[in-house]
């Protein structure tokens, strides 16, 4: 099975791009802002539907945020 991983420089600038902290971007997309940080961090990995959500709330590709392996 495939793991989607975060670009973390890629998501940390959509998000700061978009004026939004990681909380904003939490309670936008129904996640913890525990949940980001890791994101960010790329410690987790994340589901194709929580990628899709996130891209589209930060208006950015898909694969410009998320590397899958």
């Amino acid at each position: 099975m495939r793991k989607i991983r975060t670009n973390t420089n890629a998501f940390v600038r959509a998000r700061v791009f978009k004026g939004m902290s990681q909380k904003e971007l939490a309670q936008q997309s129904g996640l913890s802002p525990s949940y980001i940080s890791l994101l960010e961090r790329s410690v987790k990995i994340v589901g194709p539907a929580t990628a899709k959500r996130l891209s589209e709330l930060l208006d950015q590709p898909l694969d410009s945020l998320f590397v899958i392996e």
